[in-house]
C-alpha cells in the first residue's frame, strides 16, 4: 500500500509538470542567474534578482513577470526558452521594482498593477510638489514617503482586492496588502495543496520589515505599521506555505513566519508610538506647575519666566522678562498675530515689558517659528538659533524633511537667522548666561537652551519629550520619523543622554509642556532611546539598519533644483556610509530629458562611518526639458550591490506658464 501511495504522488508529479512545463526537467537544466522557489510544486517559476526579485512564470515560450526590477530579467530569457512576456504584473510603485520598463516592448507586453496605486504609476510628478504642503498626499508633513517612477508608465490593467487574473491557465488571486507601500497586492497562486503569494515588501525572511522609510506614514501614531499588520493578517488568514518577496530570499515557512511578524510588529508598535498620552491628558498632567496670572492666555512659571496657559493647548510661545524689562521669547508659532499682539499687551502691562530683543528657535519646525516674520517687523526682535539648523529656517525648500517652514502655508518660505549659535556656545544676556546646545532626537537639527533663573536650572527641550514626569508608565518620547533625520544613535540616544546628564530642574517642552523634577522621567527617556534602536536593528534585514531607515543615505543640497532662470546650477550629491569599513558606491543620475549632468556617474569610496561631497554641475535645454516639476534619481550600487534609485531630488527646468 505505502509503494502503491508513493507511485501515485511520483505519478501525480509527473503529469503536474508535464501539464506546466512540458514535462521538462528544469531543477536540473536550471540556467545561470535564475533560481527556483519550488522546482517540485511550481517547476515552472523561476526568480531573477537585481533591483528586486523578479519572478518569471514560464508556459511554453511565454512567460508572465511578476515585477520587473531594472529590466536585466529580459535579456535573460532566451536561456529559459522564453521569446515573449505576455504580461509584467507589479506588486507595488517603487522604483526599484520597475525602473527597467524603458526595455520592454510595450507592443507585445502589458502591464498590470494595483488600482488603488494607478496614479502613482501614470502620474508620478503629482507626487512631487515644488512647493510642499502639511496635507500633501503620501507625505508625513510634506516629505513624501512615496516612491513613484520618473516617469509615468501607462497601464493596460488595473487589479483589485479579491480579483481573480487569469493568464494560460493560470489563476493569481489579488489580496491587497498595504503597509510597505499604499496600494501594494499580494497575488497569490495553488498549485495541489501548495500555496504561493508574491509578496512585494510586505516581509522579509525573517519576519522583518523590508525597509522601514517606506512604512512611516504618519508623525509617529503608527498607521504604516498598523495596516502593515492588517494585511499580514490577511495573508495568515490565506494560509500562505511559500512566500516570494520583493528582496531576499524565498520564504519557504512562510505561514509561521507571518505570525511571527505581526507578533513581533506588536511589539514593536507598543515601543514606537509616543510615551505619552497626546490627546488625552489633562492641563494638569500637562502643566501641573505654573500659575495664572492677570495677563490672558499667560501663567508663570518662575518670577521671570511665564508660558501659555491651559487655554491655549498645543501652541509655542515662552518668554523670559528680565528686571529691566527686556524679552526674550522661547519658541513662537502656531496661534495667530492678534493673540500674540494681546499677550504682549498684557505682560507690558502687568509684567514691565519693554522690549522684544529675541525670539529663540528650538528645531527646525515651521510651526515653533511662524510668527517670527511679524516679531522682527513689529519689535525689532532678532532670531537665533543653532548654526546647523539655521539654513533650514532660511531655506527650508532646499530641503526634503518633515515639517518644514514653507510647509504650513503661511506666507512665507523662509526666514533669516541673525544669530547662529555654535554648539556650546553662550552669551550674557541681562545679566543671564545662556547657553545653546546641539540636542538631537526628535530632529538632528535641534537644540537646547538652559540657564539657571531664578534658583532653578530650566532646559527649553523643544519636541523632544513630553509627558507627566511624575507618571512611572510613561517614557516622554516624542514621534520617531526618519524624515527628520533621526537616526536614533544620533537623536533619541544622545539626546536623552545629555539631558540626563544636564539634570536640569525643570524640562520647558514646546506645546505648553511644563516638566518638574524630571530625574527618573529623562532615565526612562534614555532606557527607552536603547531598546528603540535594539527594536529596529531586529526588524531590519540589513546588517547595518541606518540603510534600512534613513532615506538620505543618498542625497542632493539643494533638493529642488530651479534651473528656470539659469541654465546651470551646482547640486552637492552626499554619500553616507554606515559601517565601519570603507564602502565602494557606483551611483548613476538618472535625469529627465533635457537635463545633464558634469558628472554623470559618482564613483569611489567612502571612508568607514563617514561620508562624502560630490560637486555635479546640472544643465538645461529648454528647448527639451518639458515643463514643470520632475524628478532626479540615484540609481546605486554599494559594494557590487545594484539597489537600483532609491532616493531623488526635485528638478524645474521649465515652468507650466513657458
Amino acid at each position: 500500500m505505502l509503494l502503491n501511495d508513493r507511485l501515485k504522488s511520483l505519478f501525480t508529479a509527473c503529469i503536474l509538470g508535464a501539464v506546466l512545463l512540458g514535462a521538462t526537467n528544469v531543477r536540473a537544466q536550471t540556467p545561470d542567474g535564475f533560481r527556483q522557489p519550488d522546482p517540485e510544486s511550481f517547476p515552472n517559476l523561476y526568480v531573477w534578482s537585481d533591483t528586486c526579485n523578479a519572478y518569471v512564470l514560464k508556459q511554453g515560450e511565454q512567460a508572465l513577470l511578476i515585477d520587473l526590477g531594472d529590466g536585466s530579467v529580459l535579456d535573460a530569457l532566451p536561456k529559459l526558452g522564453i521569446t515573449t512576456v505576455d504580461w509584467i504584473l507589479f506588486t507595488h510603485h517603487h522604483r526599484e521594482q520597475c525602473q527597467g520598463i524603458d526595455l520592454v516592448d510595450r507592443t507585445t507586453t502589458k502591464v498590470a498593477a494595483p488600482l488603488a496605486e494607478a496614479a502613482l504609476f501614470e502620474t508620478p510628478h503629482q507626487f512631487r510638489k515644488w512647493y510642499p504642503k502639511l496635507g500633501d498626499q503620501y507625505t508625513v508633513y510634506g516629505a513624501s514617503y512615496s516612491r513613484p517612477p520618473r516617469e509615468s508608465i501607462p497601464l493596460d490593467r488595473t487589479l483589485d482586492h479579491e480579483e481573480v487574473f487569469e493568464w494560460e491557465g493560470f489563476k493569481i488571486d489579488c489580496r491587497l496588502t498595504p503597509g510597505h507601500s499604499p496600494g501594494s497586492l499580494s497575488y497569490l497562486i495553488e498549485t495541489g495543496e501548495t500555496t504561493l503569494a508574491f509578496t512585494g515588501g510586505l516581509m522579509h525572511d525573517g519576519a522583518k520589515f523590508t525597509t522601514w522609510f517606506d512604512s512611516e506614514w504618519d508623525y509617529g501614531f503608527g498607521k504604516g505599521i498598523e495596516t502593515l499588520m492588517a494585511s499580514v493578517q490577511e495573508l495568515i488568514a490565506a494560509e500562505i506555505d511559500i512566500a516570494c518577496p520583493s528582496q531576499g530570499p524565498v520564504i519557504n515557512n512562510a505561514h509561521r513566519q507571518f505570525e511571527t511578524y505581526h507578533k513581533k510588529l506588536e511589539t514593536f508598535l507598543a515601543s514606537y508610538v509616543r510615551g505619552y498620552p497626546v490627546f488625552d491628558s489633562t492641563e494638569e498632567q500637562r502643566d501641573s506647575y505654573s500659575k495664572p496670572t492677570k495677563v490672558p492666555l499667560i501663567n508663570q512659571v518662575t518670577p521671570h519666566l511665564y508660558k501659555l496657559s491651559h487655554e491655549t493647548k498645543g501652541k509655542n510661545f515662552a518668554i523670559i522678562i528680565s528686571d529691566n524689562g527686556r524679552g526674550l521669547i522661547l519658541d513662537a508659532g502656531l496661534f495667530p498675530v492678534a493673540m500674540l499682539e494681546e499677550i504682549i499687551v498684557g505682560l507690558r502691562a502687568h509684567m514691565g515689558l519693554k522690549e522684544i530683543d529675541a525670539f529663540w528657535i528650538s528645531h527646525m519646525h515651521g510651526d515653533h517659528f511662524l510668527l517670527g516674520p511679524h516679531l522682527k517687523e513689529k519689535y525689532n526682535a532678532e532670531a537665533w538659533t543653532l548654526d546647523i539648523i539655521a539654513d533650514k529656517c532660511e531655506h527650508p525648500r532646499r530641503y526634503d524633511y518633515s515639517a518644514l517652514v514653507a510647509a504650513y502655508g503661511d506666507g512665507f518660505d523662509g526666514m533669516k537667522i541673525e544669530k547662529p549659535f555654535k554648539n556650546g556656545e553662550s552669551v550674557m544676556w541681562e545679566g543671564y548666561k545662556i547657553q545653546v546646545d546641539w540636542m538631537p532626537g526628535q530632529t538632528e537639527f535641534g537644540c537646547c537652551l538652559w540657564l539657571e533663573i531664578d534658583g532653578k536650572r530650566i532646559a527649553f527641550t523643544g519636541d523632544n519629550l513630553f509627558g507627566t514626569a511624575s507618571d512611572p508608565n510613561q517614557n516622554g518620547h516624542e514621534a520617531v520619523v526618519a524624515r527628520n533625520s533621526s537616526i536614533l544613535e544620533e537623536g533619541y540616544l544622545l539626546g536623552s543622554a545629555y539631558l540626563k546628564d544636564l539634570n536640569p530642574d525643570i524640562v520647558m517642552g514646546s506645546h505648553s509642556y511644563v516638566m518638574d523634577e524630571p530625574a527618573g522621567f529623562l532615565q526612562r527617556y534614555h532606557d527607552w532611546s536603547k531598546e528603540m534602536i535594539r527594536l529596529y536593528k531586529a526588524m531590519l534585514p540589513q546588517e547595518h539598519y541606518e540603510y534600512g531607515y534613513d532615506p538620505y543615505w543618498v542625497s542632493a543640497y539643494p533638493y529642488r533644483v530651479d534651473l528656470t532662470e539659469a541654465e546651470t546650477q551646482t547640486v552637492t550629491i552626499t554619500v553616507r556610509n554606515f559601517r565601519g569599513v570603507p564602502e565602494k558606491h557606483d551611483i548613476e543620475l538618472k535625469l529627465p530629458p533635457g537635463i545633464t549632468a558634469e558628472p554623470s556617474r559618482l564613483t569611489g569610496f567612502v571612508k568607514p562611518d563617514g561620508e562624502r561631497d560630490y560637486e555635479v554641475k546640472l544643465t538645461v535645454d529648454r528647448d527639451q526639458v518639458a515643463a514643470g516639476v520632475r524628478q532626479a534619481t540615484f540609481d546605486i550600487t554599494l559594494n557590487e550591490k545594484h539597489h537600483g534609485e532609491l532616493f531623488d531630488f526635485l528638478v524645474l527646468g521649465r515652468t507650466e506658464k513657458e
